[in-house]
């Protein structure tokens, strides 16, 4: 089985949309990212790569769950299409290029791309994707060739009301 975990960033600060990529997380979004990647240490759900978006609010979301998660910080890869947009095609061919080795790969980015790529990796989606929400998707293969759209299946979503 393979697992993608797919986490919107955390709230960010309400202005700076100039300087969109530059924007930083709000304190709710530092605590709502350390609650829900509490709640997935809890699960003993570890990732084994993690990838994010290179701007600062979803990587500063990424480095949160990873110091949570023990995953170092200084591993974290950056994919610069996850803040430029990204189709579920290329989401694809990022995913089936991972090291076989990898079982579980976090994924950090941005809203509406997340939504769609999330609504189309598995069979039926109705749900949001605010900010911080979580969402693993698992796929019975075993290489990540074999990953395709609407073949996913939700194994959990969390989102930061649902701690509150």
């Amino acid at each position: 089985m393979k697992r993608i975990v797919i986490v919107r960033h955390a709230k960010a600060v309400p202005y700076g949309y100039d300087d969109d990529f530059n924007r930083k997380l709000r304190r709710q979004g530092k605590e709502d990212a350390k609650i829900l990647s509490l709640a997935l240490k809890e699960d003993r759900i570890i990732p084994d790569l993690v990838i994010s978006s290179p701007a600062k609010r979803a990587f500063k979301t990424a480095a949160i769950f990873a110091e949570t998660l023990r995953y170092p910080v200084s591993r974290i890869m950056v994919e610069d299409e996850l803040y430029e947009g990204i189709t579920t095609q290329d989401f694809l061919e990022i995913i089936r290029n991972l090291p076989e080795n990898v079982q579980t790969v976090f994924i950090f980015g941005h809203n509406p791309t997340l939504y769609y790529i999330v609504n189309n990796l598995v069979k039926m989606f109705n749900s949001d994707m605010p900010t911080c929400s979580t969402a693993g998707i698992d796929f019975p293969v075993d290489s990540w060739k074999e990953v395709s759209v609407r073949e996913g299946k939700l194994a959990f979503q969390l989102m930061p009301r649902l701690y509150k």
